[in-house]
């Protein structure tokens, strides 16, 4: 019998918490939560769907509305279980729209259901047929619809933290490019961008996203350290000779300092690099911004790659991660990477991390700053700017206490 998957949309930190605690408890399929109904939209295109959402419209309000419509419309979600006080007559609306949305209805309740409850709504959905999963268009899309997409606004960044892995303590972000599209909702890189390099749009996402993370950083300047934003960077950008000048433009012109953007380069993309690409990487550099080797570990030549480059960074692969208790060499790569980062004096960041017993192994393997789904998943500039002033209060307080 197939495991049942799960998503709790629920504002309140404290009651989310709690709703996931009390579903790991007696469920056995993956039980993901979110905080805004853009999270949850994002978790669940990445993950493919879940076959029931738990959403608290008392707390998500119009944006929890929302989430429910773009889910219903793309086959993401099964069946819903309404949580929180709500009014008579909007519960009786809402049930309508998500009966006309092709999902189940479970019910709807103030508090979350207790285990008798839930298992008898999850035996009543094992009988309800699957619809079949969505599909998103075969075809790459047109030229017209990227430039539409540009022309519109809705190439968008997400930023997804690196963490501490000791502290939890904010150490930046990566900035993913993502389509907000108004029909399929928030696309992935994987469906847009091999048509975006065939159409020879890489430098113009590449300025948008610059350009809208430089904008984040600013707004954040005077009420904390902007955070350090790292940038996917393809060598094909890198042998542009006017690369790191337009860089250097842009940071004038948002008044952001160079020391807070970090670029990251896939090994692989630097073989059979020539003068340009050095000149941009040792330009970039002497700015003040930082380099990294991405996904390092997986492509050829790295040691030569490290030495040959002026990287400040080292992001090792998260496969490593996801190995640690199957593949005991993995332990041993890990461990490794620790010491080379250290001898050579760079930082080190550890991809992939997805479970707490991961984070434990790896702080005993020496790592320190980690990026994964189990740390912070990829989230909104909006949803981004509001937890790093929530971290800075949070930060504060502490020291205050301390004090």
């Amino acid at each position: 019998m197939r495991h049942l998957n799960y998503l709790v949309l629920e504002a309140q930190p404290f009651h989310r918490r709690n709703t996931v605690g009390s579903l790991q408890q007696v469920v056995t399929g993956q039980v993901h939560q979110a905080a805004s109904g853009e999270e949850a939209l994002e978790l669940l295109h990445c993950c493919g769907g879940v076959d029931i959402a738990i959403c608290n419209l008392h707390t998500t309000g119009t944006a929890g509305l929302t989430f429910l419509r773009t889910v219903g419309e793309a086959r993401l979600v099964r069946a819903v279980l309404l949580c929180g006080p709500l009014e008579a007559s909007l519960r009786k609306a809402t049930v309508a729209m998500i009966r006309s949305l092709g999902m189940y209805f479970l019910g709807g309740q103030e508090a979350m259901p207790d285990i008798a409850q839930m298992q008898v709504l999850v035996d009543e959905l094992r009988a309800v047929p699957e619809s079949p999963a969505p599909q998103l268009p075969a075809e790459q899309p047109s030229l017209a619809e990227i430039l539409l997409g540009f022309n519109d606004d809705q190439f968008v960044p997400y930023y997804q933290p690196k963490m501490t892995l000791h502290s939890g303590e904010q150490q930046g972000a990566e900035v993913l490019a993502r389509w907000n599209h108004p029909q399929l909702g928030v696309l992935a890189p994987g469906y847009f961008l091999p048509a975006i390099e065939e159409h020879h749009l890489m430098d113009k996402l590449f300025v948008r996203m610059l350009e809208k993370g430089l904008a984040l950083q600013q707004a954040l300047s005077g009420d904390m350290p902007e955070p350090e934003l790292a940038f996917n960077v393809q060598a094909a950008q890198l042998a542009s000779k006017t690369f790191a000048e337009q860089v250097e433009t842009t940071l004038r012109q948002y008044q952001v300092s160079a020391n807070k953007l970090m670029f990251e380069i896939t090994e692989t993309d630097l073989v059979g690099s020539t003068a340009n690409h050095l000149e941009n990487l040792i330009h970039l550099r002497l700015m003040g911004c930082g380099l990294a080797m991405d996904d390092f570990g997986t492509g050829y030549s790295s040691l030569k790659r490290l030495l040959d480059f002026p990287f400040s960074q080292l992001k090792l692969d998260g496969s490593f991660v996801r190995d640690l208790e199957s593949r005991p060499g993995s332990r041993a790569v890990i461990e490794g990477a620790v010491r080379l980062a250290e001898s050579l004096a760079i930082s080190l960041v550890v991809e992939g991390v997805e479970t707490a017993e991961q984070q434990k192994q790896l702080i005993k393997l020496g790592c320190s700053v980690g990026q994964g789904f189990g740390l912070a998943r990829p989230m909104s500039g909006e949803h981004f700017l509001q937890y790093c002033l929530e971290a800075s209060h949070t930060e504060e307080n502490l020291l205050i206490s301390a004090g």
